[in-house]
Order: C-alpha cells, then structure tokens, then sequence
C-alpha cells in the first residue's frame, strides 16, 4: 500500500489548509470529545491507553525520563502516564479548545504547539506519545522525522492509531459502523455532522499497521514493532530513535 503524504479532509488542496481545517474541527468538538470517544468506543478507548502506558512504562519509571504526549487532546493519556511516571510529562496539541478541556481536566503542563514543528530542542526528549492523532497530520513523513528529531539517541516513539482489522469479517462489520451509525451518533451528540464525517472517512484512508512500520523504518526509526489490539481495530507501533 502507498503510504498518502498525510490527511486530506475534503476540499483540503494544501498541508496547510488540511491543518486548519483539522485544528477548526477539533476546536468545534472539544466540549463533547470525551463523551462520545468513551461512547463510540463502548469505553474501550480506555483500555487501549492503559496498554500503551503499560508498554512503556520502563521508561515511565525513570526519574529523569523527559516525556511528550503530542496531540494530547482533552488530556486523557497524558494523564494515564503521568499517574505511572516519577519524570517529567507535559502535553502538546495545536487545538486551543482540546488544551483548555485537558487543563480543566488536571493536566498542569501543556504547550500549544504543531507536532510537525515543536518547540523543543534537539534530542531533549526520551519518550513522545501520540494517541489517536497521527492520521491527522498535514505531512506523515514531517511528522516522524520532526519527532526523531526531538528525541534523544535510544528514545522511544509510541504511536496509538486507528488501524485496519486484519479479519475479513470483522473489517467489513466494522466498516458498516463507521461509515453508517458513528457519523450519525457523533453528529447527534456533537453538533457537527463533518467532523464525524471526517473522522471515520480518516481513518479508512489511513495507512495499515505494516504500512505505518515500513514508513516509520524508512524515516530513520529502529526496531520498529507493533501490535494489534481488539480485533485490530487499532494498533500500537513502538519504535527507537
């Protein structure tokens, strides 16, 4: 599969305009995010952080571990691994209605920031994190090599992303709910019918699992691993810098 040079919400022609028609997006739904994740996800959303917490929690419990959970949104896995870390944790998202949702939530270091352009110096960081908002970068390829950057040698990357289910019969269930009932539920209890439009339609143009690993790989990253979780609905890519 051809890896798309990033997201391309509709009548998005430029990287640029594809970030603001998603930071807008998100800006309208931020009240409502965490109600209808737990709801659209039957709550397993919350299972699958505290999986990913767990996966990297050698590193959480470092004293002097330096960590970054970009796209952070309402706070919700950033707060999952500040609960395991003894080190510094801090949340980035370019959306400054999700930040606001996050602080009222508890987490206390937050940075309005693009995750393809951060304001942190090279090589200062020895854990990132994203969760659910990689598929929504303007440029894929940017966004791993602007992450290395930031990264100390032997730093580790986590990627939390919707996938696509490997079983036949599962991906085609799967697919009638995203194309057919969550627009309808998430438009209902949000508000806005394009924004959950947009996000099933991003995550069936997003690339799969071994996709996602091979472009991780040819943008500098080792030991690139992933696993799926609940049918492969969604998948967990570890990778060192």
């Amino acid at each position: 599969m051809t890896v798309p040079r990033g997201t391309t919400p509709a009548g998005a022609q430029t990287e640029e305009e594809a970030a603001r028609y998603v930071r807008g997006m998100f800006g309208r739904v931020a009240r409502r995010y965490d109600l209808l994740n737990h709801l659209l996800s039957f709550q397993i959303d919350r299972y699958w952080r505290r999986r990913t917490v767990a996966r990297v929690r050698a590193i959480l419990e470092r004293r002097d571990a330096r960590v970054l959970d970009i796209c952070c949104g309402t706070g919700d896995l950033t707060l999952a691994i500040g609960d395991k870390s003894t080190g510094m944790v801090m949340g980035s998202d370019f959306c400054h209605p999700m930040l606001e949702q996050a602080q009222r939530k508890g987490v206390r270091r937050l940075v309005e920031a693009d995750a393809l352009q951060l304001p942190f110096r090279d090589e200062t960081l020895d854990l990132v994190t994203v969760a659910f908002g990689f598929r929504n970068f303007a440029n894929y390829r940017r966004g791993l090599e602007e992450l290395r950057r930031v990264l100390k040698p032997g730093g580790t990357l986590a990627v939390l992303e919707f996938s696509t289910p490997p079983n036949r019969a599962f991906r085609a269930l799967y697919d009638w709910y995203s194309k057919h009932l969550l627009p309808r539920i998430g438009a209902l209890f949000s508000g806005s019918s394009d924004a959950y439009r947009y996000l099933p339609e991003s995550v069936r143009k997003f690339p799969g699992a071994e996709a996602l690993a091979a472009e991780m790989r040819q943008a500098g990253y080792a030991m690139v691993q992933h696993e799926y979780f609940t049918w492969g609905i969604v998948a967990l890519h570890i990778a060192r810098r």
